[in-house]
C-alpha cells in the first residue's frame, strides 16, 4: 500500500515558492517607484506661496508716527528689528548676531541689543559694543514710501560698522 501524496509531485511547494518570487519582484517594483519619486521630489524646486508679510517679501511696517524717538520693534514674521533713531532715522537691523548667528533680543532695560550665546552687545543702530561680535548687525533695504516705512527682507546687506548714510529719513511735506 502506498501512502497518499508520497508519489505525487509536490505542487504546493512549487506554488508558494513561485508566490514568493512574485510577491518579491511586486514589492521590489513598489521600492522602485517610491524611490523615483523621493529622487523626483528632491530635485525639482517646489512653489512656494509667499504670504504677505513673510521673511523674503517686502513688509510694510506701518506709518511713520507709529515708532516713536529712540525706539525698537520687533517683527517676529520679517526676522529684523525696526530701530528709530534719536534724530528720528529707521534702520531695519537683523535679528541675527554677527557671531554665531543666534537670534539676538532686544533689552528695552539696557536699551542694546544682548546675544544671549556669547554676550555680545549692540547699540540701537547695531553697532558693535562688545565683542565677539566681529561686525555690526547686518541691515535690510528699508525705504518710506507715502509716509509708510516697508522693509524688503529679501536679501540682508552685510555690513563692517554703522555709517550714516544707512539711516532712512521720512521726507518732510
Amino acid at each position: 500500500m502506498t501512502e497518499k501524496g508520497k508519489n505525487q509531485p509536490d505542487s504546493t511547494k512549487t506554488s508558494r515558492r513561485s508566490f514568493f518570487t512574485k510577491l518579491w519582484i511586486f514589492l521590489g517594483f513598489i521600492a522602485l517607484i517610491e524611490f523615483i519619486g523621493v529622487v523626483t521630489a528632491y530635485l525639482l524646486p517646489g512653489r512656494k506661496k509667499e504670504k504677505a508679510g513673510s521673511f523674503g517679501t517686502i513688509i510694510q511696517a506701518g506709518p511713520v508716527e507709529k515708532f516713536p524717538n529712540e525706539s525698537v520693534t520687533t517683527f517676529i514674521r520679517g526676522k529684523f528689528y525696526l530701530s528709530r533713531l534719536k534724530d528720528g532715522g529707521f534702520l531695519a537691523v537683523s535679528r541675527k548676531c554677527t557671531h554665531l548667528g543666534c537670534t539676538v533680543p532686544w533689552s528695552d532695560k539696557d536699551k542694546k541689543f544682548i546675544c544671549p550665546c556669547h554676550a555680545s552687545a549692540f547699540d540701537i543702530k547695531g553697532e558693535v559694543i562688545s565683542p565677539p561680535a566681529p561686525r555690526a548687525l547686518d541691515l535690510y533695504h528699508l525705504y518710506i514710501e507715502n509716509n509708510m516705512v516697508k522693509v524688503d527682507t529679501g536679501k540682508r546687506i552685510k555690513r563692517g560698522s554703522f555709517r550714516t548714510d544707512q539711516v532712512v529719513y521720512a521726507k518732510k511735506a
